[in-house]
């Protein structure tokens, strides 16, 4: 009988090319983050599900984060729009996408304040948050009243959390919707990074995100930067202690540009 090859194991990096994505980037990070650690059940998950909640707080509070996705659902749907009734776009699709971006939009600009607005307003919630700066600061004799709700049953706590989380379902689906469609945008092609390093001139085109996929037999790890007209990608191999050093021979990978 012949034999199968395991598939590969490939790491996928993903580099934001503006502020707005790379803000984008880590909410979807911190969202599913918290998402894991919620359906866990043992109090120190829900603790650090907690914290994770207090870091969307800090990320998402960034100046006019909301009207800036309100502008860039608007212009998706302003781009969508414009395929209708084109023959080679699917219309069925085209109008479920549409939908989408309004449902996002809807949500977002129905909701009042920043995201996560009322939990400011928890005073327990907000003497939680200032003592996890501290190291060890939420112990028990410091938060006795944390450290009861700690032993509460464990859908007890779990339900007190999506309660809590509720307050971000607009931004959740927002993101959520923004990079979907910005990674849906880019098309995936092999490259060679010559000697571990390779460049590539933007041409004057204006892009979002870059995404490389790379074989992660290799023990490699690439070193991205971007701006307007140039990105560049330099491959490094860690040693036992993690101290990166170049590579010397060439690195196939997979990259994609994202308008």
């Amino acid at each position: 009988m012949p034999r199968h090859n395991p598939p590969r194991p490939v790491i996928l990096y993903e580099y934001p090319l503006n502020e707005r994505v790379r803000t984008l980037l880590r909410l979807e990070y911190l969202f599913r983050r918290n998402a894991f650690l919620m359906q866990r059940g043992h109090p120190f998950d829900h603790h650090h599900a907690l914290l994770s909640m207090f870091e969307i707080i800090d990320v998402s509070s960034r100046q006019d984060l909301k009207g800036e996705m309100l502008k860039e659902l608007e212009r998706q749907r302003q781009q969508f729009l414009g395929y209708r009734g084109n023959p080679a776009v699917a219309e069925g699709t085209l109008e479920q996408v549409l939908a989408e971006v309004d449902a996002a939009f809807q949500g977002l600009s129905q909701q009042i304040g920043k995201p996560g607005q009322t939990l400011l307003d928890n005073e327990w919630l907000m003497s939680i948050r200032s003592r996890a700066g501290i190291p060890g600061g939420t112990c028990e004799f410091d938060l006795p009243a944390y450290y009861a709700w700690q032993h509460l049953p464990e859908d007890q706590r779990r339900e007190d959390l999506m309660r809590w989380m509720e307050v971000f379902g607009p931004l959740a689906m927002g993101v959520e919707l923004l990079l979907r469609l910005v990674r849906d945008a880019g098309t995936p092609h092999r490259s060679v990074a010559q000697a571990g390093s390779y460049q590539q001139n933007l041409g004057g085109r204006t892009y979002q995100l870059m995404r490389l996929r790379v074989d992660g037999t290799l023990g490699v790890v690439p070193e991205i930067t971007g701006h307007r007209l140039m990105v560049s990608v330099r491959y490094m191999r860690p040693d036992s202690d993690w101290k990166l050093k170049p590579v010397s021979g060439d690195v196939q990978f997979e990259l994609a540009l994202c308008p």
